[in-house]
């Protein structure tokens, strides 16, 4: 694959929703020091071997070997730069409760470039409390905080009525990136980028695959 074919390939949506996948079945692969190959992992997967190919050729540095594949430690490590998980990005929640509080203690961010830095909330019994020491903090100080200390990736958990409310104030802050868990369309200026996360869409996406695995299985 050519530098020039490289860079159009690796700009895909879709090639940027498989990459962690293969990143995670990699870091679980027993034989770190040996090779893997596109067909075990596709047959793994369950995905298309030449996807997975073109793929996994657009971001190594090294490319595979005939018959072998691909080196598993470097493979590793260039997936993690394409991605930049290397680079550790500072973030910020706003909203507290049972999501934004999981969302905080989770610790496998890091794993993929994103630290947490503390949480905002408007409800006074949190405000001053932290989560591993991550300290929550009032909403109104959001804006403050994350222009001196430049964060750039704001998180949404935060009931859908107050979302956008939020949202206006992290742009005001500077911050670049929104990831939105409020079941609601925010509107942000064009620099700014969204990436919503609605379980009720995945949930309905979950039910309607179970029912054509049991309309397949009653076929049979």
């Amino acid at each position: 694959m050519t530098n020039k074919a490289k860079s159009s390939y690796a700009i895909s949506k879709q090639l940027l929703q498989r990459l962690p996948l293969y990143l995670n079945y990699l870091r679980d692969f027993a034989d770190r020091e040996g090779y893997i190959s596109a067909p075990l992992i596709a047959n793994a997967m369950k995905l298309n071997e030449v996807q997975v190919r073109k793929d996994l050729a657009a971001v190594s540095s090294s490319g595979g070997k005939p018959k072998s594949g691909f080196a598993v430690g470097p493979l590793i490590r260039d997936i993690e730069k394409f991605l930049g998980y290397d680079n550790i990005d500072e973030a910020v929640i706003a909203g507290v409760g049972y999501l934004g509080r999981a969302l905080m203690h989770y610790k496998g961010f890091e794993e993929y470039g994103l630290k947490i830095l503390m949480g905002f909330e408007s409800n006074e019994e949190l405000i001053g409390t932290s989560i591993d020491d991550k300290q929550i903090l009032h909403v109104g100080k959001m804006v403050d905080m994350c222009r001196r200390l430049k964060i750039h990736i704001g998180i949404i958990t935060v009931p859908a009525g107050a979302a956008q409310e939020v949202c206006d104030q992290m742009v005001e802050a500077g911050i670049m990136a929104i990831w939105n868990f409020a079941p609601v369309h925010l509107t942000v200026p064009d620099h700014v980028v969204v990436q919503n996360m609605n379980i009720a869409t995945s949930l309905v996406i979950l039910t309607k695959r179970m029912a054509e695995k049991l309309a397949e299985k009653e076929d049979f």
